[in-house]
């Protein structure tokens, strides 16, 4: 056995000990394409997630030139190329040598910056079974044909890749099982014990406040039961916010369910044909959650404007309320966790999230998150 190969084996050895020991997607692509550059004549890469749609994504990405990494990364981002294009047809099924890049060529014409030698690159898909996730492209200086060795060495790392992606999307999928079972078994213990308990309060409060005649016992024990029936209230939204009921039939459903438990009224619409991921669907489901909660509390109002729009691009919401309002300033810090916890999540998504309210004027909330 050569020395190149004895290389390309303790090379293939360090990345698959890396990949083993990493569980986000994101430093995973970064660390291992890092070390194939680094340990081979390759001087840079780039790593694109392919949509079933056919969209691409720029996943990751190592040592591009200065014409390829303009305007942040603008040439990678959008538009097509060969490469894509093939393995949005099918054709592209192992590690190939690439003609022209397209995007080098594009960056050569509008004179973005240096291109550091590079004219063609080698890409190979990333794959696990039958799913195929992306693409995985390396290129060197003046370089026109890669080898067998190295094509058959970037289909080794392209295996073991595809396979760290798969591994890392089931560990996620188990850990939100998990976390789902965990919220369903808290919230009929809560359900089982405390609920019951508070249920039991309010009756015993109301019978104490029947059968005595003294009015100030008799006001003691009302007040004992409102303050039961008000921690009742919150403890049934609790539980509703850890086992929503109706959100396998859609969010909307289940947001009905939850604003009739909370005694608001929801004039609920959809637009287009809603079909949303799991993420998404969490996503919306606690923002409206959060919404309607601070409608109950705060607006003074009991209906509640509810839009779920999807233009095929986006899913949009608007959840919109006639009520008091408040002063809201966007520069501000935001006014309660709750609007800042709405605000992350869905930026979490790569979404914007919009709020207006002034005194008197009521509250609108638009949230838009991209597909």
């Amino acid at each position: 056995m050569n020395e190149e190969a004895l290389s390309n084996i303790e090379l293939l050895k360090e990345i698959a000990e890396f990949l083993n020991n990493e569980t986000e997607q994101c430093d995973m692509l970064h660390g291992a394409l890092k070390k194939l550059i680094k340990g081979t004549s390759f001087t840079t890469g780039w790593i694109f997630f392919i949509e079933e749609g056919g969209k691409h994504q720029l996943a990751s990405y190592e040592d591009l030139p200065e014409s390829l990494e303009n305007n942040g990364c603008e040439l990678m981002h959008n538009g097509g190329c060969w490469c894509v294009n093939r393995f949005r047809q099918g054709k592209l099924t192992k590690a190939s040598n690439i003609i022209e890049c397209q995007r080098i060529e594009k960056a050569i014409d509008e004179k973005r910056g240096e291109t550091d030698g590079i004219t063609y690159h080698a890409t190979v898909p990333l794959s696990s079974g039958d799913e195929a996730y992306g693409l995985l492209n390396v290129a060197a200086p003046n370089k026109t044909h890669f080898s067998k060795d190295e094509l058959a060495l970037l289909e080794s790392v392209a295996f073991q890749i595809g396979s760290a992606i798969k591994r890392i999307a089931l560990t996620k999928k188990e850990q939100e099982i998990v976390l789902l079972a965990e919220r369903n078994r808290l919230a009929r213990d809560l359900h089982d014990s405390v609920n019951q308990l508070l249920f039991s309060l309010t009756l015993t409060a109301r019978g104490g406040a029947e059968m005595t005649s003294e009015e100030q016992v008799k006001e003691t024990f009302q007040t004992v039961q409102t303050l039961a029936q008000e921690a009742l209230s919150e403890m049934r939204a609790l539980i509703w916010q850890l086992r929503p009921h109706g959100l396998e039939n859609g969010l909307v459903e289940a947001v009905k369910g939850y604003s009739d438990m909370l005694g608001l009224t929801l004039e609920a619409k959809v637009e287009g044909v809603i079909s949303l991921s799991s993420k998404v669907e969490e996503v919306l489901w606690r923002v409206s959650q959060e919404a309607l909660n601070n409608c109950k509390k705060h607006a003074g109002v009991n209906t509640i404007h509810y839009l779920l729009k999807d233009d095929g691009k986006k899913v949009s919401l608007l959840i919109q309320d006639k009520g008091d309002g408040f002063q809201y300033d966007e520069a501000q810090p935001l006014p309660s966790i709750g609007i800042e916890s709405m605000k992350e999540r869905v930026k979490s998504l790569g979404g914007t999230f919009l709020m207006k309210s002034a005194l008197g004027k009521g509250t609108k909330l638009t949230v838009e998150i991209p597909y």
